[in-house]
């Protein structure tokens, strides 16, 4: 069952995540909570791209990333400033390649990269596994 949390940033307007299955399926909860989150923040006008950019970073993890679930994240770092993210705890940064006219799949990235301002990654730190309780 997804989850949907809030947290209220001390420099400005909250943001929003949801845990999701790594499943095709999950773009359109993604897609919702990206629309949902902007319309909450008056950014009506940022809603088609973002939904368009969230489902190609959420076709990505579904692809290439290895664990069971991934998270989305929708956050306004700045009044007029989204930023939009899935986390999916891969070792591997997503690889820009130009697809040609007869590939089926390599464009999201090419997308994402038309539709935002800019783009990138960050590799997170390994997370240790829980410990048992004594």
């Amino acid at each position: 069952m997804p989850r949907l949390t809030r947290r209220v940033r001390p420099t400005g307007p909250p943001g929003y995540s949801e845990t999701l299955p790594r499943e095709p399926g999950s773009a359109v909860l993604a897609r919702r909570l990206v629309r949902t989150s902007l319309h909450a923040w008056g950014l009506h006008t940022l809603a088609a791209d973002g939904a368009v950019i969230i489902t190609e970073l959420v076709a990505n993890s579904v692809r290439h990333a290895r664990r069971e679930s991934i998270r989305v994240t929708v956050e306004r770092p700045a009044e007029y400033r989204v930023r939009l993210g899935v986390v999916d705890f891969s070792k591997q940064r997503p690889v820009y390649r130009a697809a040609g006219p007869e590939d089926e799949s390599g464009r999201g990235l090419a997308l994402v990269e038309a539709l935002a301002a800019e783009w990138g990654t960050e590799l997170l730190p390994p997370v240790a596994p829980p410990r048992p309780a004594m």
